[in-house]
């Protein structure tokens, strides 16, 4: 909820007062804030240069964007966008000031707590169900929540997850004719190099779009695990780093990725030209397939990526065929992702518990249809209590992910498996061509926030920080960790219970919990 804060510069040069600019923000989305500043006689500052700073020191990570003073909105008020909190906890904002009196530096400490976010959009399932059922308890074993313990299960539960978002890089998102295109070529593996792999090999619909192996085979073995697609419709990173900003961008990567698919960007857009399915879909959505692609003197293959021969093919393109090439291959992209974007998550019997709960059915003489067995409510107990665990500084909103990178001690900086996280993650999204601010991107600048305000600064903590994964229908996508350690929960649990300490700074603490306790923290990490 909204707080002023006010500090003192360093040096007693000025005095600052901060707040967000709307009534309340949410942890994970983006929201404005103003700073208003005077110096010690009450009089304002307006000529000032302000720049941001700041973390989560208890956990060791600085800011996960890199928020920016974009106006000065008169009297000694300046705008502030681009801040964005992914956890709720203790934050440090270190706002520094060059004016007429001189340089110094404000420091602010916000100590952040979650609010329910209410919102009443249906949440429909994907077309699996749950295998899991749990006897009914009579009323008198069900434990009596609290009213925060209450508001914590409400923001957890499906009920609470907003509709999709709209993504403005992607004009054709919502598109009924994208969403048919887009599935065809999800399932089609003669976009692949050798015929056989498609993007449903990886993400396979009966395993809840993953694939069961430790990490994903491809035209050869890939190095990471291969995550799940569902609800990937509200991530603003793609990938274990990061390394595009939307899932049409994500989707384009894996046709000519060497371990992936293999093909090149010019195989797959002419196979969509030279077939009449194909192109009668893609021109009811794109207009005319360009012809100039269907040349015969073009190569077989062509593109910025993949093996020597098709690189060098693609660079000796003149620059309006490339062109064409990507305008295609982007829009192809983005039937793909208006296919994702329909894989929602299924409610769990957790999710219809919290309904009841909610719906007070606890605290009636009528027995609730939908429970949790003990040991389960004994580990979502643990699961929300921060004094024991530190599950919900991560693991947090319906989709029980934050969308936002922590290292966890799990990099790998050594041998033939080197994978340094977000830190290589933050520049390649720069640099890819297809991001939101990019010439395909069909958003304004403005709409384009992740990106604009990123944090560019590739500190330690980035070194081995990856993507928190939703743990929706966790049990179903095993293996765990970006390169697929694990093989059971319990594992991962121990894991957490007692962090390495031979793999360089990270964020976590050791737990202390008991095996039992273990246990039903897995308990309860089934019933999602």
């Amino acid at each position: 909820q909204a707080v002023t804060w006010q500090s003192t510069s360093t040096s007693g040069l000025y005095q600052l007062t901060l707040r967000p600019s709307s009534g309340h923000y949410l942890i994970g989305q983006f929201h404005d804030w103003i700073v208003h500043i005077e110096n010690p006689q009450q009089q304002v500052i307006a000529d000032a240069h302000l720049t941001i700073d700041g973390g989560m020191l208890a956990h060791g990570h600085g800011l996960p964007s890199q928020p920016k003073v974009t106006r000065y909105l008169g009297n000694g008020d300046y705008l502030i966008e681009g801040m964005l909190f992914n956890m709720a906890g203790g934050w440090t904002l270190l706002i520094s000031v060059e004016a007429g009196s001189g340089a110094d530096q404000a420091k602010f400490s916000l100590e952040l707590e979650p609010i329910t976010a209410t919102t009443t959009s249906p949440v429909q399932p994907v077309t699996q169900s749950s295998s899991t059922q749990s006897s009914t308890q009579p009323v008198s074993d069900q434990p009596q929540w609290t009213a925060q313990q209450r508001q914590t299960l409400r923001s957890l539960s499906l009920s609470s997850l907003p509709p999709v978002p709209a993504d403005p890089s992607n004009r054709y998102a919502n598109d009924p004719v994208a969403k048919t295109l887009g599935r065809k070529l999800f399932f089609d593996a003669q976009f692949s190099a050798n015929g056989q792999l498609s993007c449903a090999s990886c993400h396979q619909p009966s395993r809840f779009f993953t694939d069961g192996l430790p990490r994903g085979v491809g035209v050869h073995a890939t190095g990471r695990n291969t995550p799940t697609l569902i609800a990937t419709a509200w991530s603003r990173w793609f990938y274990w780093d990061g390394r595009r900003d939307s899932l049409w961008s994500q989707a384009l990567v894996p046709f000519e990725a060497a371990d992936e698919m293999g093909s090149s960007r010019l195989a797959v857009v002419r196979k969509v030209g030279q077939q009449a399915e194909y192109r009668q879909l893609y021109q009811s959505l794109f207009g005319s397939f360009p012809d100039a692609l269907l040349n015969v003197d073009l190569p077989k293959n062509a593109g910025p990526l993949g093996d020597r021969d098709t690189q060098n093919q693609w660079y000796r393109l003149p620059a309006n065929t490339q062109l064409l090439i990507n305008q295609v291959y982007s829009q192809l992209g983005k039937a793909i992702a208006a296919y994702e974007r329909t894989l929602i998550p299924q409610a769990s019997r957790f999710d219809a518990y919290v309904d009841q709960v909610l719906a007070g059915q606890s605290t009636t003489s009528q027995p609730m249809t939908a429970t949790l067995s003990s040991n389960e409510i004994a580990g979502l107990k643990l699961f929300i209590d921060a004094n024991q665990t530190q599950c919900l500084q991560c693991h947090n909103g319906p989709l029980l992910s934050n969308g936002d990178f922590h290292n966890i001690g799990s990099g790998n900086f050594s041998g033939g498996t080197l994978d340094f996280g977000r830190s290589l993650g933050l520049q390649a999204v720069l640099m890819d061509e297809f991001n939101c601010l990019g010439r395909f991107s069909d958003a304004p600048a403005d709409a384009c926030k992740p990106v604009r305000f990123l944090n560019k600064s590739a500190h330690a903590p980035l070194q081995g920080a990856y993507k928190t994964p939703t743990l929706r229908h966790i049990k179903d996508t095993a293996p765990y960790f970006h390169d697929g350690r694990f093989t059971g929960l319990l594992d991962v649990m121990r894991y957490y219970n007692h962090p390495p300490n031979n793999n360089g700074p990270h964020e976590l603490k050791p737990l202390r919990l008991t095996d039992q306790q273990l246990l039903d923290l897995v308990s309860f990490i089934n019933a999602l």
